[in-house]
This record gives structure tokens, C-alpha cells and sequence, in this order.
């Protein structure tokens, strides 16, 4: 057996000093500016130190020379050190470019200051001076919906408050736990900056239910309704259905195997083995179809309102949903009992929307005609339908019933139609069912972890943070609209990277940021 060595597989020489390594980076470093070659190979040889230990001194002396001495600032025209800050922000920003790539590109295109290590520091020194909560102008006190959940980097959690109705994030960080305590100095933190919460939208996590019931109790919960029902059960839907057709084809290949068969023997035990076939396919069919409309049903009470754009009663909704729980149990299958056990617990909490809707309708009552506001309400609910549809065929079904109802709507209202439909669907869009927003801005995040490696830091989140809530959307409701715009009700005049120059800019933050290449 071969002795494994235990021996570490690099060891720091004593008599390389920190002058004799000074020395080689910086001889090094001038071999390869002036590109005389053979050099390194010497080097080497006459320290006894590999090429890559001589490359790597020589990089980093050059990387820390670059950043402690030279100064652009002197040097460079004020609008091409704006070029190149633009470039980087907008690479990695809206371009969810990771660091080296920004590099490679700016190298390739000759554009100055390309270093990773200039562009990390650059980027960690902004976010640096951005805040991680949101914060209300002149002290304003301003009442939002919460939408809490976390997000993960590996196994570090980042935990995430957003406003859903308007996508902005309100404070995003990085935390080493998720417990109770974490959740609670998270809120606090918001209301100290001069946001509170109207309710809470949030999954079932136990540090998010005891921070609620601790920190939030005077507000209620929102169970959020896809982790409650969709996540719970909805996935069975497909699986059933899949069983089901294998069951199928299994029975239609048995029964093409029956001419084959020559002897009595044989016939009689294929024709008893299809018989059993067609039992189990009758039964897994039985057991899909049977799921599926209790589910579909179960899916329908959700909607705020009914097909005739009436405010849905909370107590019968709540009973019917009891009952088609019920019967989803007598199906005789365990998994399904034990999601059917789950969503029984926290039934209580699950439609708690329904009183908001009934206090946004009621207010909406005193002001517009009663038959135009059904259709407005049914149209609404539509457009949320539209917006979730996941195939093109349901989406155009949906935006086909929501043109009919506004069609409705417009006979009362006339040329008022316009003006009305922006009021009703605007105060619509406060009833809040999910925290589905949070896991919007999880795929916006992402991307930038996936291209840090996941290694991801506080500066960046925080500058996650300022870019989403300034950026402009592009598409969909909040089109040419910025989430800060929507929040505060004021227009934005100025472009993200702008607003973030004038942070940069400011003489009480110019003398934090570092003169790396600048």
C-alpha cells in the first residue's frame, strides 16, 4: 500500500523575504512590458520558484501598483471617466455580465481601466454607499403591503421585503440565519426609515410565522395562496395524468400481443393479464379526472371574485374549499391526505384578502355606477388571469373574456371608460393573494449570482436594489415606469445610472471612493 503524505502541498519559504519577492514581482513585471523573453525562465531558476508563482507576484504588483498610484482624475477628460463608469455599471447591471467578462470586453475594445480587480473594488466601493432600505423622503410616514420571503446563495440566506404592488425592493440582506430575530430587526428597520406594513404576504416558514406573531401581530397574515394550494397539490395534477396514459399505452401494447398468442394457455393468460390492464387504467383515469376537477375547484374559490364580477362571500368560499378538501381525501391516495392535511392548517389564514378586496369594492361602490363596476372587477380578474397563464391559448382566452368585459363596462360609462378602468384596477391591484412578486425578483437576482459564482456580497445587493427600484420596465402593466415612480407617485426624470453618478458625485461620498484608475 502506498504511504499517503500528509504534508501540506505548498509551503511559504522563509528565505523568499518580503523584499526578495518585491524584487522578482517587479523584475517580472518589466520583463513582460517590455516583452523580453526567456526572462521568467531565469527568474525561476535562480530562486527556485515556478513560472506561475513569478507571473502571479507579477500581476499582483502591477494590479496594486495600478490602483494605489495612478489617478485619472488628473489625467483623464471628465466625460471618458464617464464613459467607462457607464459601461461598467450598464454591463453589469443590464447586461448580468459577471466581472471578467466586463474585462475581456473592455480589453477587446480598448476601453480603459479593464482590471478585475479595479472593476470589483469599483462596484463593491458604490454599493458601498447605497443604502439596503428604502427610505421615505422628509420623513414621511408611508404604508405598504409586505411582501416577505428568503432568497438563497448557496446556503446563505438573503432575506427580501418587496412592495408587490409596485415591484419595489423595500431592504434586501444578507443574513447568516433566517430565525424569528432576523425577520423582526428586518422590519424594524423598514419602519425606522418610515414604511409600514398593511399586512403581511408570506409562506408558512416557522422564523417567518413567529416574527409575525412577535413583531407584525397587529397586522394579519396572507398565507401566500400558490405555496398553500398550487405547491401543495398542484403538482399531483400532471402526475396523475401521466400515470394514466402509461397505464393506457401499457394496456393497448397487452392487447397487441394477443394475436400472437397460439396455445389456450397463453390466451387465457394474456387475456386475463389485459383484463387487469384495463382495471388499472380505469382506475388511475378515475383518480385524474377526479383530482382534477376537485383541484380546478378548489383553484376557482381563490378568484376574489364570481363569473358575474360579484365580490365572493370569505365564509362560503372557506366551507366549499373545507369540502373539496374532503372529498381530495376520499381518493384513497396518502400523498394527497398529507398536502390535504397541510392546507387544512392554515385555511384560516388563506383567504384573508377576501376582507381587503370587500373594503377596496365598497369604497369603489360610492363612486362608480354598480352593473359597470362588476365588469370592471370581472375584467381585472381576467387580466390576472392573462398575466399567470403559462400557454399561449389560455392567454388569448383570457384577454378575449377581459376585452368582452370591458366592452360591457364602456356601454355605461362611455368616454369615461378609460379613466375609470385605470382607477378600478389600480386599487384592484392592492389585493395581494401571494408572494409571487418576491420570487419575481429572485429571477432577477439570480443572474447575478449565477455570474458571481454565488460569492455574492452585501455592496452588490445593495446595488441590486437601487438599480431595480430605478430602472425603467420595459414591458407588461408597469411599462415605462420605474417601481420608485409607482411607489411614491412621482415621476423619475432621470435615468438610473444618473441618479447613481449624482450619489458618486456628491463631495460628502467623493472622498470615500477609492482612486483605483480614476
Amino acid at each position: 500500500m502506498p504511504i499517503i503524505s500528509k504534508s501540506p502541498k505548498f509551503i511559504r519559504r522563509s528565505d523568499l523575504t518580503t523584499d526578495t519577492r518585491l524584487y522578482i514581482a517587479f523584475t517580472a513585471l518589466m520583463v513582460i512590458k517590455n516583452r523580453m523573453w526567456g526572462k521568467i525562465t531565469e527568474l525561476s531558476r535562480e530562486f527556485m520558484i515556478s513560472r506561475t508563482f513569478v507571473y502571479m507576484l507579477a500581476t499582483q504588483l502591477d494590479e496594486m501598483s495600478t490602483e494605489c498610484f495612478y489617478d485619472s482624475c488628473l489625467k483623464s477628460p471628465a466625460g471618458e471617466q464617464s464613459d467607462f463608469i457607464d459601461y461598467i455599471l450598464s454591463m453589469r447591471m443590464e447586461g448580468h455580465c459577471s466581472i471578467e467578462s466586463i474585462s475581456c470586453m473592455m480589453k477587446r475594445f480598448e476601453i480603459d481601466h479593464a482590471s478585475t480587480g479595479f472593476i470589483s473594488q469599483y462596484l463593491n466601493q458604490i454599493g458601498s454607499l447605497l443604502p439596503n432600505t428604502l427610505k421615505t423622503d422628509d420623513g414621511k410616514i408611508r404604508f405598504a403591503v409586505f411582501a416577505s420571503d428568503e432568497i438563497f446563495s448557496k446556503q446563505t440566506p438573503i432575506l427580501v421585503t418587496v412592495d408587490p404592488v409596485s415591484s419595489a425592493i423595500l431592504r434586501i440582506e444578507l443574513c447568516d440565519t433566517r430565525k424569528a430575530e432576523d425577520w423582526k430587526k428586518h422590519w424594524e428597520c423598514i419602519e425606522d426609515n418610515g414604511i409600514y406594513a398593511t399586512y403581511l404576504v408570506c409562506d408558512q416558514g416557522s422564523g417567518l410565522s413567529k416574527a409575525h406573531k412577535e413583531h407584525l401581530s397587529r397586522v394579519f397574515k396572507q398565507t401566500d395562496t400558490y405555496h398553500a394550494i398550487a405547491h401543495q397539490l398542484g403538482q399531483w395534477v400532471s402526475r396523475f395524468e401521466n400515470s394514466a396514459y402509461k397505464a393506457i399505452e401499457k394496456e393497448y401494447e397487452i392487447w397487441n400481443k394477443l394475436d400472437s398468442a397460439k396455445s389456450e394457455k397463453v390466451i387465457d393468460k394474456r387475456i386475463s393479464a389485459y383484463e387487469d390492464a384495463c382495471k388499472r387504467s380505469e382506475k388511475k383515469i378515475e383518480l385524474s379526472e377526479n383530482f382534477q376537477y376537485l383541484y380546478c375547484a378548489l383553484i376557482e374559490e381563490l378568484d376574489v371574485f364570481d363569473k358575474n364580477g360579484i365580490l365572493k362571500n370569505r365564509t362560503q368560499s372557506e366551507e366549499n374549499i373545507m369540502e373539496g378538501l374532503k372529498l381530495m381525501d376520499t381518493l384513497g391516495c396518502s400523498v394527497i391526505s398529507k398536502g390535504v392535511k397541510s392546507v387544512e392548517k392554515i385555511l384560516p389564514d388563506l383567504l384573508n384578502y377576501y376582507d381587503v378586496a370587500e373594503s377596496i369594492v365598497n369604497n369603489l361602490k360610492c363612486e362608480i355606477e354598480a352593473d359597470a363596476l362588476q365588469a370592471l372587477c370581472l375584467g381585472w380578474q381576467w387580466r390576472k388571469k392573462q398575466i399567470k397563464s403559462k400557454t399561449s391559448k389560455y392567454r388569448n382566452y383570457s384577454k378575449e373574456n377581459e376585452d368582452f368585459c370591458l366592452d360591457i363596462a364602456k356601454g355605461y360609462l362611455q368616454n369615461e371608460i378609460d379613466t375609470v378602468q385605470k382607477i378600478v384596477y389600480s386599487e384592484l391591484d392592492r389585493i395581494i393573494q401571494s408572494s409571487s412578486m418576491v420570487e419575481c425578483i429572485n429571477s432577477i437576482i439570480r443572474p447575478y449570482l449565477d455570474t458571481s459564482k454565488n460569492q455574492i456580497n452585501q455592496e452588490m445587493l445593495n446595488l441590486i436594489m437601487f438599480y431595480h427600484n430605478h430602472r425603467r420596465y420595459k414591458n407588461g402593466k408597469r411599462k415605462d415606469k420605474t417601481p420608485m415612480e409607482i411607489l411614491t407617485g412621482e415621476k423619475q426624470e432621470k435615468d438610473w445610472i444618473e441618479l447613481l453618478r449624482d450619489i458618486t458625485s456628491n463631495k460628502e461620498n467623493i472622498s470615500q471612493i477609492i482612486t483605483v484608475e480614476i
